[in-house]
C-alpha cells in the first residue's frame, strides 16, 4: 500500500478486520472443541478451513494491478463459501458476516459491493432462522450490521479519496514549488549577466573605444613620426580588445533581449514562432529601444511568450496582438486574442484545488508578483481573452 497521510488510519482499520475474522473464529473454534458433539469435527474443518482460505489472501496481495483484483474477488468468493459452511454447522459463525461485508464492499464495485452486502443478510437472516430457528436478534442483528457495514464502508472510500486528492495536491505543490525556484534562478542568472554586460558595455568598452579614437588621431596627427608604428599596434590591440568585449557583452546579455531589446525580441519572436497561415500574431511596440532593466524586460518576455502560447495552443486563435509601452517608471503590456475564452474564476478555482495540469496563469501570475506589478485576466467563453500586465521599474525587486 502506498503510503499517505492517512496510512495509519488504513492500517489500523486493516488490524481490526484481521483481529475480527481471527477472534471470531478462535471463539467458534474454543467453543466446539470445549463443548463436543455431533458437528464437533465439521466445525473445526469448517473454522481451520476459514482461516487457510484468509491466509491464503497474503499471497494475493503482492500481485499487481488487475490481476490482483481479479484473484482477490475470487479468493473472497472461496472465502464466503468457507463461510457459508461453518454456519452451516454452528449459528455463532453468524457474526463473521460483518467482517465479510467490509470484504465485499472493499473488493467489488459499490453498487455490486451494496447487493453482496444485502445478499449476504438474507442469506445470514434465512439460514439462521431455517438452521436454528426464527427469532427477533437472528434477523435484527445481521441486517442493522449490514446497514452499519455499508456507512462504515462508503465513509472509507470517501477517506481513500480525500487522501489520494491530497496527495496529488501535495505533489503539484511540490512541482510548482521546484518549477517556481527553477525560475527565480533562471530570472537572477539573466538579471545578472544583463547587469554585468551594461557594466561592461559602459565602462571597458567605452574606454577601449576612447583609447581607439585617441590613438586614431594622434596617428593621423604625425603620420610619419617616430613612434607611428607603435600608435599604430597599440590601435589595432584597442580595437580587437573592443572586438572581444562586444562578443562577451552578446554571450552575457539574452539572445532574445539583444539588438533591438525586449520590443525587437517580441517582433522577431512574432514573425518566425508565432505567426502561422492559420494565426497572426502583430506587436504594437515602440520603435526606439527602450532602457528598461534587463531583469524586468526578461520577465515580460517570459510572459508574452506564455500569455501567447496559452492563445495558440488552447484559445484556437485566428489574431493575437501584443502592445507595449511604457516611460521610466513603469511597464506594460497588453496581450489580446480572439480565441474562444474561458471562465476566469472557474480555472483559478480549478487550479487552487490541483483540478487541473495548466501551469500557465499560475506562472505568468507568480512571474508578475515576483516584481510587485498588477497582472488583470479578462475572459469569457467565446469571447477572447486580454491579458495586461503592470510592472513597476523602481520596486525592490527589480532594483540592481
Amino acid at each position: 500500500m502506498e503510503h499517505t497521510t492517512l496510512t495509519p488510519v488504513f492500517v489500523g482499520l486493516r488490524l481490526a478486520l484481521h483481529g475480527l475474522i481471527g477472534g471470531i473464529t478462535g471463539v467458534v473454534l474454543v467453543r466446539a472443541l470445549l463443548n463436543p458433539g455431533p458437528a464437533t469435527g465439521g466445525i473445526v474443518v469448517a473454522a481451520v478451513v476459514l482461516l487457510g482460505v484468509y491466509l491464503a489472501g497474503a499471497l494475493v496481495v503482492r500481485w499487481d494491478g488487475d490481476r490482483r483484483r481479479h484473484l482477490g474477488r475470487v479468493w473472497l468468493l472461496a472465502l464466503t463459501a468457507s463461510w457459508s459452511a461453518l454456519f452451516w454447522c454452528t449459528p455463532e459463525a453468524a457474526y463473521l458476516v460483518f467482517p465479510l461485508y467490509f470484504l465485499h464492499l472493499h473488493l467489488w464495485s459499490p453498487r455490486v459491493g451494496v447487493a453482496a452486502v444485502a445478499f449476504l443478510a438474507l442469506v445470514t437472516v434465512v439460514g439462521a432462522g431455517v438452521r436454528f430457528g426464527w427469532n427477533v436478534g437472528a434477523v435484527v442483528g445481521p441486517v442493522i450490521g449490514a446497514l452499519v457495514a455499508v456507512l462504515v464502508g462508503w465513509g472509507y472510500r470517501s477517506l481513500a479519496r480525500e487522501a489520494a486528492e491530497r496527495e496529488a495536491l501535495m505533489a503539484e505543490l511540490l512541482a510548482t514549488q521546484t518549477r517556481l525556484a527553477a525560475t527565480e534562478r533562471q530570472t537572477g542568472v539573466l538579471a545578472e549577466r544583463g547587469r554585468l554586460a551594461r557594466e561592461i558595455h559602459d565602462t571597458v568598452a567605452q574606454g577601449l573605444s576612447s583609447i581607439q579614437m585617441l590613438l586614431h588621431a594622434a596617428e593621423r596627427a604625425d603620420p610619419e613620426g617616430p613612434g607611428v608604428e607603435h600608435v599604430r599596434l597599440a590601435r589595432t590591440t584597442a580595437a580587437a580588445n573592443l572586438a572581444d568585449t562586444r562578443r562577451f557583452i552578446r554571450e552575457l546579455t539574452p539572445p532574445a533581449l539583444d539588438d533591438q531589446g525586449l520590443a525587437g525580441a517580441l517582433r522577431r519572436l512574432a514573425a518566425t514562432q508565432w505567426s502561422t497561415p492559420r494565426v497572426l500574431v502583430r506587436v504594437i511596440a515602440p520603435t526606439e529601444h527602450a532602457d528598461w532593466p534587463m531583469d524586468v524586460q526578461t520577465a515580460v518576455l517570459r510572459i508574452a511568450q506564455g500569455a501567447v502560447g496559452n492563445a495558440l495552443r488552447h484559445a484556437d486563435a485566428t489574431a493575437v496582438v501584443v502592445e507595449l509601452s511604457g516611460d521610466a517608471t513603469r511597464l506594460q503590456m497588453i496581450v489580446t486574442d480572439d480565441g474562444c475564452g474561458f471562465d476566469v474564476e472557474d480555472q483559478v478555482r480549478r487550479q487552487s484545488v490541483g483540478a487541473t495540469d495548466s501551469f500557465g496563469l499560475t506562472a505568468i501570475r507568480d512571474r508578475v508578483g515576483q516584481f510587485g506589478g498588477r497582472l488583470r485576466v479578462v475572459s469569457s467563453p467565446g469571447g477572447g481573452t486580454t491579458v495586461a500586465v503592470d510592472l513597476p521599474l523602481s520596486s525592490p525587486a527589480t532594483a540592481p
